[in-house]
């Protein structure tokens, strides 16, 4: 029987301990306002272990690591972007929040699929040795070449069996059809037998926008990759048609246009925070 995403973290089980799983799954977008639009969509994502990405490459033949595959992940695509080392990356991130080195980190990202890939969200869960999470680091993009990073220690209070929840202002502009007056508030489920991320988006006056992507886990196999591309075919192409598909029929909605901050580069890769960062992203 397929595991139904959890609502208790004693449920949902540790971290999974390969070097590499696939999350199949649905996102979701319900904007409530000003006018109501809704879209839910297939996706599936990949776990990796940072410290055993070679591991990680040998799961299946139709999956590599920093070379072309079918499905392939290359750590230029993610940090820097300059294909450094990410656990190092994400070592001196936390470290300028006052954190040691965790003891694992893994990595939630849409892979490369046929040497295209585009992550308008990438999540990275660092561990203690005793497994506890003491860190997510959200790598969000747009659409207009921007990246931003957000570091958000797990505080006293924030984490419970019912996830890790979290808030933060807005700083960081992802989708021209909302604002930047807006505040977040993250549910996490953290990767075990499922995994799953939920944002609520409000304005002044109230929820704007939920985000959610729900997936549960499956080995990295030669057969689960083939099903994951047969349910899903051409899964990054698909996401990033999405995005603009769903920004044309908001439009058509007659959605206010917000453009673009001026002096907006948003692509230094600094700490800060995130905008409307679940694929797709333009609702």
């Amino acid at each position: 029987m397929k595991a139904r995403p959890s609502n208790c973290m004693h449920d949902n089980g540790p971290p999974p301990d390969p070097a590499a799983s696939l999350f199949m799954g649905t996102v979701m977008h319900h904007r409530m306002k000003p006018r109501e639009h809704r879209f839910s969509y297939k996706v599936f994502s990949v776990l990796l272990d940072l410290d055993r990405l070679e591991e990680a490459a040998q799961s299946s033949l139709f999956f590599s690591v920093n070379r072309f595959n079918l499905l392939s992940f290359h750590q230029k695509d993610h940090g820097p972007r300059d294909g450094s080392d990410l656990r190092l990356h994400v070592d001196r991130l936390l470290a300028k929040e006052g954190l040691e080195a965790p003891a694992r980190v893994l990595l939630l990202a849409y892979p490369r699929m046929l040497g295209y890939g585009f992550n308008p969200l990438s999540v990275y869960y660092a561990y203690d040795r005793s497994n506890q999470l003491i860190a997510l680091v959200y790598e969000v993009r747009n659409t207009f070449g921007g990246i931003h990073t957000y570091v958000a220690p797990v505080k006293a209070g924030q984490c419970s069996d019912a996830g890790i929840r979290q808030d933060q202002k807005k700083l960081f502009y992802v989708s021209p059809f909302v604002s930047m007056e807006q505040h977040y508030f993250f549910r996490m489920m953290p990767p075990g037998k499922t995994v799953r991320v939920r944002i609520l988006e409000k304005d002044c006056e109230g929820p704007l926008l939920s985000a959610t992507f729900s997936g549960t886990q499956h080995p990295l196999s030669n057969g689960s990759i083939l099903q994951a591309c047969l349910q899903v075919p051409l899964l990054t192409f698909k996401v990033i048609g999405a995005i603009h598909w769903e920004a044309f029929k908001i439009w058509r909605k007659r959605v206010p246009f917000h453009a673009r901050p001026a002096g907006d580069a948003g692509n230094d890769g600094s700490p800060g925070q995130t905008g409307s960062v679940l694929p797709v992203s333009n609702n």
